[in-house]
């Protein structure tokens, strides 16, 4: 027991950053040197389970408990956060037109794959958020419906906050931090989680897949780099008028890191809360902010139905002009936040967004296809650049509010305030 008891202290002695490293590391090299060790990749399973297991709890307690005991400060800065997560993807949307424009490509067409049925429309995904919206509150908690969680933690914490008493909240503070300590326990053994997801993907699937299909993904890959290095920064700047970087890379560090692997917003939740936390911001935001921005801040899916409608347009000879293409982008942003967030989301709402150039549904699922197949790195990118955006617009709405108030900036953004770093 004393020899556990050091290991574990030793372990927590170093940095969980450079754990991650080293479980990357560690990871890719048993991918390549025993394939076949299919155990290890058990560890990454575990991981993204135990994660996906407390993330819906941890919605629910968080934003219940924040709402009967808010203040009335929270409502602007949510609702600054709420006009930057559609920004974000609307440009995000047109990031991927305007790549799609410079570098135009096109699919090989193949026979066309069984893929799960997509949304005929716009109406329809619109049908969907709405009953999503009220869904049974036990149902949205054990099939993870984040909508329908939002929904009935908002209106009980609203319930609660009229009738609860000192004591009650009490019991809602501890029951939240409760909630809170076992996701960072959680965390903690991200390393090993990261090593197991690592190894899968390393050991399943060889580099010779994208070959074909590697303009495309470089395509992809670029707009979504484009989007997280140059055109978040941009809002950031202009929101703070501060220099952004620091704060776009301890994002993408942090959260981008895990959920490239997890690939998967709504598994990320969990580690975007602690990171918020680390962060200094009000709880009160970001416990509702942050679940939000899993459900409807979509920056990379936005690039994805971009990109991937205009190679279809492309190989069947349609001619798309640049009006249409901006219709394209807003139809790419609301059907971004009807995105599940779940692995390959983004990939079934193409059809929709071809039915705008009335490609036919058997060329849209065959291009559906091919993002499955590319998926592997089109999606895990996708979701970094997603969650990671999540931290950042919700730091940058509290950020600026304390710059307007009048209260010091965390150094790293040129001010004295010190955080947990």
């Amino acid at each position: 027991m004393k020899t556990l008891k050091q290991l574990a202290k030793a372990y927590n002695e170093f940095s969980l950053i450079l754990r991650i490293a080293a479980g990357l590391i560690v990871g890719a090299v048993l991918g390549l040197a025993v394939p076949g060790a299919s155990w290890i990749a058990i560890l990454g399973d575990l991981f993204v389970g135990a994660l996906k297991a407390i993330a819906p709890i941890l919605v629910f307690v968080l934003i219940m408990s924040a709402l009967v005991q808010s203040s009335k400060g929270m409502n602007r800065r949510f609702g600054l956060v709420l006009t930057l997560y559609v920004v974000s993807t609307f440009l995000a949307a047109l990031t991927g037109v305007i790549g799609s424009f410079l570098f135009p490509q096109t699919i090989a067409l193949a026979e066309i794959p069984d893929v799960t049925s997509a949304p005929s429309g716009i109406g329809e995904v619109v049908r969907n958020l709405l009953m999503n919206i009220v869904a049974n509150p036990v149902a949205s908690l054990v099939n993870a419906n984040y909508i329908g969680i939002l929904l009935w933690a908002v209106v009980v914490g609203l319930a609660l906050k009229s009738v609860a008493t000192e004591s009650t909240k009490a019991v809602l503070a501890n029951l939240s931090d409760a909630v809170s300590q076992t996701v960072r326990w959680i965390i903690n053994l991200a390393p090993f989680g990261i090593m197991g997801l690592v190894f899968s993907t390393v050991s399943t699937n060889g580099l010779g897949i994208f070959t074909t299909y590697g303009k495309l993904l470089l395509l992809l890959v670029g707009c979504m780099v484009f989007v997280a290095l140059v055109v978040d920064p941009l809002i950031a700047f202009v929101c703070l008028r501060r220099n952004p970087y620091p704060l776009v890379f301890r994002c993408l560090r942090e959260s981008g890191v895990t959920a490239f692997f997890t690939r998967s917003s709504a598994a990320n939740i969990p580690v975007n809360m602690a990171l918020c936390e680390r962060l200094g911001l009000d709880r009160e935001t970001y416990s509702v902010s942050i679940p939000l921005g899993a459900t409807i801040n979509m920056d990379g899916a936005a690039v994805t139905i971009s990109v991937m409608t205009l190679a279809a347009a492309n190989t069947v000879g349609v001619n798309v002009d640049f009006p249409s293409a901006l219709i394209l982008s807003l139809l790419a942003t609301m059907a971004a936040c009807g995105a599940s967030g779940v692995a390959g989301g983004s990939l079934l709402l193409i059809p929709m967004a071809c039915s705008l150039f009335e490609i036919s549904n058997d060329v849209a699922m065959q291009v559906v296809g091919v993002g499955f197949i590319i998926g592997v790195i089109q999606d895990s990118v996708e979701t970094a650049l997603n969650s990671s955006g999540d931290v950042l617009f919700a730091s940058i709405a509290e950020y600026a509010h304390w710059k307007k108030e009048g209260k010091e900036l965390p150094y790293f953004l040129g001010g004295k305030r010190k955080l947990d770093v």
